[in-house]
């Protein structure tokens, strides 16, 4: 429900920028006599999520559309309103945009170049400086609206983000952890959903990030919300880091072996899991002695381990991938830690 929520607000942002810059830009054709609907469909594509966005993709879309507009008003004149007009006017507006580097409008583009052709019977000069100036107008609104209408702001959004992914994380490793102790299975697919799910929310979290320090290329912020920015992107770094490392159990082979005192093992797991749940906040005396003797119980495997006759084995017992995780995961969680105190210091 919180991740709908979340969705919705952002999306009910873009779409009322959209509704804004469609407004003003037929607005400004109707008052001007000049068609509307070429400069609309700029206007429309031209609402990124970000202003910076905006104005970037507008510098390539805009000669892209007068590419195809040129060449739409060229074979029409040739060979008039034909379907080896709208063929050759879209292969050659496609090619001209790529070799060009100009992909990024080669779309729009097109559209341009189709939707011209059927409108136009003379003065084909006349039409595509016309053409110019709808799609200029269309590409100058929407970007102003995109500037100062309803700023992007992304991190109240990335906060929240990475607290639901550590919660998310945390669930996921006792789940897994406990497939492989308990259960001796190899991974559920309830589990290896869950493991690319979270993978393609950190990549849209990064994301967020990226949009939020473009967005503030063209707005202004204080000391504080880029202070609290940067910490939530370290957390964020941080998160990936364990991700990376849970890896290690969701590929790893479950067996029949027994656990050298399972009962430390399964409350390690335990309370590395509230670690997870709660990042950052003061790591519990009982759990940094468990991770000490993990970290005997670690080395003592590994360095004990027998070389196998096998032509087919695992040099790493289950056993000892899964220590390996959850003291890796306690490194992490005491950096997160350190991050925190130090961020707490610097906010008081």
């Amino acid at each position: 429900m919180r991740n709908n929520r979340r969705k919705g607000k952002i999306f009910g942002a873009r779409l009322m920028k959209t509704g804004v810059a469609v407004f003003l830009t037929a607005t400004t054709c109707s008052v001007l006599g000049l068609p509307v609907v070429f400069a609309v469909i700029i206007a429309i594509v031209t609402i990124e999520p970000t202003a910076s966005d905006s104005i970037r993709k507008g510098m390539v879309r805009f000669p892209a559309a007068l590419i195809g507009a040129g060449l739409a008003m060229a074979f029409t004149y040739w060979f008039g309103q034909v379907p080896l007009t709208y063929t050759l006017a879209t292969l050659l507006t496609i090619f001209i945009c790529i070799r060009c580097k100009l992909e990024a409008g080669a779309l729009i583009a097109t559209i341009t170049a189709v939707a011209m052709i059927s409108v136009t019977y003379d003065h084909y000069f006349l039409t595509f400086v016309e053409r110019v100036g709808t799609t200029t107008i269309g590409l100058v609104i929407s970007t102003l609206v995109n500037l100062f209408l309803l700023p992007a702001r992304f991190s109240e959004t990335i906060k929240k983000r990475n607290f639901q992914l550590f919660l998310d994380t945390g669930t996921l490793f006792k789940k897994r952890s406990n497939e492989i102790i308990l259960e001796r299975k190899s991974i559920s697919k309830q589990c290896q959903k869950e493991y690319q799910r979270i993978t393609g929310e950190l990549a849209k979290t990064f994301q967020l990030c990226h949009y939020q320090r473009e967005e503030w290329k063209y707005h202004r912020h204080s000391t504080a919300e880029l202070r609290a920015f940067m910490f939530e992107k370290k957390r964020l770094e941080q998160l990936q880091q364990i991700h990376y490392y849970l890896g290690h159990i969701i590929s790893v082979h479950s067996n029949n072996e027994s656990y050298h005192n399972l009962e430390l093992l399964l409350e390690s797991i335990d309370s590395t899991e509230e670690g997870l749940k709660a990042a950052g906040s003061k790591i519990s005396n009982k759990h940094l002695q468990n991770i000490n003797e993990l970290d005997k119980r670690f080395w003592e495997t590994h360095n004990g381990q027998q070389p196998l006759e096998k032509k087919y084995h695992h040099h790493f017992t289950s056993e000892t991938v899964l220590l390996f995780v959850i003291l890796s995961i306690h490194d992490v969680l005491e950096e997160l830690e350190r991050v925190s105190r130090h961020q707490i210091h610097k906010a008081s």
